[in-house]
């Protein structure tokens, strides 16, 4: 039996565990660099070889449990992929309690986990870490373009955008007003990380595209761009979510392969482990 991360199988079972992880390896829709869908074959051969104690929490976040959910593997159209994401995500999310992550492919994975999650909870803050907007109505005629990943939970929920240095000007229209926190807003603002807590409250749904990171640290993402996320203030944001707020999912995205890809799978494979040992640190009941 295949574990994450090779953990022991009393801790990968659905009923030892407390945490949900679905994989997505789909990559119809990017535009640029291809191979977001060995992304998540990436990440859990990055997490095979980490080590399980985290330093900082001093906790060994997997004895709680990781449930490997299974793959969503529909890829005929991006919108057959979004109803499928979206099935998979709602069936889950009947193990009430537990706790719904996604491993992507390319962004457009998040958009219908983001429904199922978003039609369970109420009040529901998505929080977005990326380089780009992602705000597009559609892309290339589809609405579940990686360029349309957020658009209708802009619509429907309280979006709160981090990191973001790229965009059409066509989205400036569609972007929450007062609730976007451009990459060279955050260069030159040492209170960022509380004034974006300020905007992020109740249930919340964490969405991140590694793009978010500098390429400096992350390499192996299909659009990279200068200027982005580094890695201790990133985790000093995601800890103060996860303490202030509950955080009822989340996901990784738009890991790419490439002849760099072992930094930036390292890198996510430690992102998906901080998070866990957070969101136990805060929901230890």
């Amino acid at each position: 039996m295949k574990t994450y991360a090779g953990i022991p199988e009393e801790n990968a079972s659905l009923e030892s565990s407390k945490v949900m992880l679905v994989t997505v390896p789909y990559d119809g829709t990017s535009t640029w660099g291809k191979g977001a869908d060995k992304g998540p074959e990436l990440f859990l051969n990055a997490s095979e070889n980490m080590e399980l104690y985290d330093i900082e929490t001093q906790t060994e976040p997997y004895l709680e449990g990781v449930y490997l959910a299974g793959e969503v593997s529909e890829n005929s159209t991006p919108e057959a992929m979004t109803e499928a994401v979206y099935q998979k995500t709602k069936e889950l999310l009947n193990n009430n309690g537990k706790l719904f992550t996604l491993f992507g492919g390319e962004h457009s994975v998040s958009i219908g986990s983001i429904r199922a999650v978003g039609e369970k909870f109420e009040n529901l803050t998505v929080l977005q870490l990326d380089a780009h907007t992602d705000l597009r109505p559609e892309f290339h005629g589809s609405t579940s373009n990686h360029a349309c990943a957020v658009f209708e939970a802009n619509q429907k929920h309280n979006l709160v955008q981090v990191g973001i240095r790229s965009m059409d000007i066509e989205e400036a229209q569609y972007l929450p007003e007062g609730r976007v926190f451009f990459a060279h807003e955050i260069a030159n603002n040492e209170n960022w990380v509380n004034d974006v807590l300020e905007k992020v409250s109740g249930n919340v749904y964490i969405t991140i595209d590694l793009d978010a990171f500098d390429p400096s640290i992350a390499p192996s993402t299909g659009t990279p761009e200068p200027g982005g996320l580094q890695w201790y203030p990133t985790l000093e944001l995601l800890r103060k979510v996860f303490e202030k707020c509950n955080v009822v999912a989340f996901d990784i995205v738009e890991l790419m392969d490439s002849p760099m890809a072992k930094p930036s799978a390292f890198l996510a494979a430690k992102l998906y482990y901080k998070m866990l040992a957070y969101y136990h640190l805060y929901n230890n009941n």
